[in-house]
């Protein structure tokens, strides 16, 4: 295949890619109540960098909802569209950048007779802007802190709701 951008040693073309995955103390439903049935109220809470959130479509949270969010990242604002383009409870919740390319994926993993959930969260910059391209290392590196950064976020705002209910000695790791 042809490709212009090798050629002329612009970078690569490939999806940057950053996954993250943290056991989380709680059912699966209950993280996707969270993150997915109440997105629009939540989102904020784990990603502090948007600053602006809504839900453009009406009705509950389901596939095909569409958003807009202004996000402030490393002190660069930038506002885009996402549509939900998986929605399946206790599975998997997808943000699809419309028409801005990124996708959002969230995984959940039942874990010890769904009391322990592994949360799994991958972000995918599915092209790379070719002024970027030189800095694609220091972009790869920011997406993977950023992605890691999620699920730790996550899981503090779920399990700080049960640190009562849970003595520190039992805490998952």
């Amino acid at each position: 295949m042809f490709n212009l951008g090798s050629m002329l040693n612009l970078g690569s073309t490939d999806p940057v890619v950053g996954r993250a995955s943290t056991l989380v103390r709680c059912s699966t439903g209950e993280l996707f109540q969270f993150l997915g049935e109440n997105l629009f109220q939540n989102y904020p809470k784990w990603s502090p960098e948007v600053k602006e959130l809504e839900q453009i479509t009406p009705g509950p949270v389901q596939l095909g909802t569409i958003g807009r969010q202004v996000r402030v990242d490393h002190g660069r604002r930038t506002e885009s569209r996402f549509k939900i383009s998986a929605y399946d409870p206790g599975e998997r919740l997808t943000l699809l950048g419309i028409p801005d390319p990124f996708r959002c994926t969230y995984e959940f993993q039942r874990i010890d007779s769904d009391e322990v959930t592994r949360l799994t969260f991958t972000f995918e910059l599915l092209e790379l802007l070719m002024v970027m391209r030189p800095m694609e290392g220091l972009v790869r590196a920011a997406i993977k802190d950023g992605a890691e950064r999620t699920v730790q976020n996550i899981k503090r705002l779920i399990e700080s709701g049960k640190s009562a209910e849970t003595p520190p000695s039992q805490e998952v790791p």
